[in-house]
Parts: C-alpha cells; structure tokens; sequence
C-alpha cells in the first residue's frame, strides 16, 4: 500500500535532464532552500526551544517514532556516519534522554528507546514544531497549502535520490530481494503497517490486523497462478514487501497489495525494484492491475503514475479502521 519515490532525473551531472528550462530554476530553489533553513532555526545552537542541536533533536523525534530502531538504521535515517551517530547517542544517554536494550539475537546490536524525559522531550518538540507549521499554512489558501506538502514531499525526495548516500546498485538490492514465503515475513510486514500507520494517521489494532490475517491467508496458498510475494530481506528480517493478488480466470486483473519499506530505507530504491519486479509478473498473467490506497500518500502516489496507473476513484471510506479518502489506481497493458 505505501511506495517510495522514484528516480528523478537530476537538474545536473551525466543522467539526462527532462527540460533545459529546469536550470533556470536552480537559482531560485537554492534561494528558497536557504531560506527555509534559517526559517526553521537550524542556524542556531539549539533546534526547537530544546537546548539541543539538530542532529540530536532530530534522533529524539526518529526513536520516537521508531522504538527500538537500531544505531545502524538511525545513522542511515539521520545521513550520519557512524562514529558521528555514536557520539550524539552517548550524549543522549547521559543526558537520560534515550536508554539501549541488547538484541537478543547479537549481543553487539542494541535497540534504542526514549526514556520517560526523552518521550516528554519529544512532545515538547512536536508542539512547537506543529504550531510553526500551522502558523505558516494559516498565511496560505487551502488549494496552496496542499500543492506545499506535496511539492516539498518530491523534493525531499528527490534531494535523497541525489544524496550520495542513498543510491544502491541494482544489483545490491536485488540480491537481498527473495520470492515467495519466509518465515517471519508475516509479521514483519504486519509491524511494518503498524508502525507506519499509527504515527500520524491514527491506524490502530483493527488495521494491523487485518493485515497480518489477511496477509496469513495469501501466504498459505502460495505458490498459485496468478499470486507472487516479493520481500526485501536483510540478516532474517523482511524490511520491504509487495505482493500480485490475483487469479488466472476470465477477469485479467490483478490487485496489488502489501507494499511497504521500512522508513530507515526509503529513498534507496528499493520500492521502485519491487514494483518493477511485481508489475513484471502482473503484466504476464493479467490486462489489468489495480491497487487501493489513500489521499496524502503523495511520494507513493508519484511512484504509482511513473508506473503507469492513473487515479481512477475516490471516496470517503474506513476500510482501514480510520475514515480517510480512499483512492483507488488502475494500470492497463496495452498489448500488440
């Protein structure tokens, strides 16, 4: 259901660029970027009334989102090496901020948490944070504070295509890509979902769910016609999933279902593999792919029309467990 970001072509360097009319506007997005820097503070000693910097304000608000995130995935979220996101967690630890819980399965692998003072930290932030936000879109129309979120949700995404920490090879990524069941998947990808979806849109224990029973009962009849299961797995955990739920009948449509990467990996291209190689099989078997997802999903929704699906419904609706305007994408295959 969720998808990352494409490839964007770049405005510079060796890939191609869609239009010469895109250089002059590096000028003035350099100008706004800068802007926005200052706006938000991060030119001061500390970020957000805090006391800390950004770096640490921001590891705060990402463990906060993720408890028991790893070091390793919080250095890849934050773009920090990893001595750097050491030295910031030890700092946080003696500040009593954030506690460390051994892995059971390496004893060299710590998960990481807030402590009671690190969670009302992180509050903290999140009030002050979201009254700048709402301070700034109260100054805008409402059709302008949507074409905001969704032209600086693109580039953000497109600056971590570019970065030059998050590009893989294909070949790196495809090798960690497995077909069909492994054991765990069902739950990994069930924690995916709730996670993701709690934080900011509410989802609860209806949708997560939902989603491991009905993931279980696809899972148990692979392999099937018409049916494959793509899963990004990394040291037994699948951190990325994608599935073709269909049928070899008379009705040639497929539904896509159950894509999502694990937020420590988007940007890298691994969803935009997955679709590919999941659109590679639909197109086999099927005329038709369809897919179910909702309104503000806008760096998913860019993925999905790269691909070919266009918008082809939208209603209010709870399928979910939260009511939210669903939308519903359809992609045909246009044979010879």
């Amino acid at each position: 259901m969720v998808a990352q970001c494409n490839y964007p072509e770049r405005i510079m360097g060796a890939t191609k660029r869609k239009s010469d009319s895109s250089v002059e506007l590096v000028l003035p997005l350099r100008e706004a970027s800068r802007r926005l820097v200052r706006e938000l503070g991060f030119l001061r000693p500390t970020l957000a009334n805090s006391g800390y910097g950004p770096s640490a304000v921001h590891a705060i608000l990402e463990i906060g989102k993720t408890p028991g995130v790893q070091a390793r995935d919080l250095a890849t979220t934050l773009r920090l090496d990893k001595s750097s996101m050491s030295r910031q967690l030890t700092k946080l630890e003696s500040a009593g901020l954030v506690r460390r819980e051994p892995a059971s399965d390496d004893a060299r692998s710590y998960y990481l948490f807030l402590t009671d003072v690190g969670q009302s930290l992180r509050n903290q932030i999140d009030r002050y944070a979201s009254a700048q936000a709402k301070e700034a879109l109260r100054q805008l129309k409402t059709a302008d504070q949507q074409a905001l979120v969704r032209s600086l949700s693109l580039y953000v995404e497109a600056l971590n295509q570019n970065g030059e920490t998050s590009p893989r090879s294909d070949e790196k990524i495809d090798e960690w890509i497995q077909e069909g069941y492994v054991p765990g998947c069902i739950g990994d990808i069930a924690s995916l979902h709730g996670r993701s979806y709690a934080h900011g849109w509410g989802f609860g224990i209806f949708f997560e769910k939902r989603v491991a029973t009905e993931l279980a009962e696809f899972a148990a009849m692979l392999p099937a016609p018409g049916k494959g299961l793509w899963l990004y797995v990394k040291e037994g955990r699948t951190l990325a999933s994608i599935a073709i739920d269909g049928n070899d009948d008379d009705s040639h449509v497929a539904h896509l279902r159950w894509f999502i990467v694990h937020e420590t990996l988007r940007g890298m291209g691994i969803g935009r593999h997955l679709l590919a190689r999941a659109l590679e099989f639909a197109d086999e078997h099927f005329n038709e792919t369809y897919l179910w997802t909702f309104k503000g999903l806008d760096t998913a929704r860019h993925l999905y029309e790269s691909f070919g699906f266009q918008l082809t419904q939208e209603l209010l609706g709870s399928q979910w467990g939260s009511t939210v305007v669903e939308q519903r994408f359809d992609r045909r295959v246009h044979r010879a």
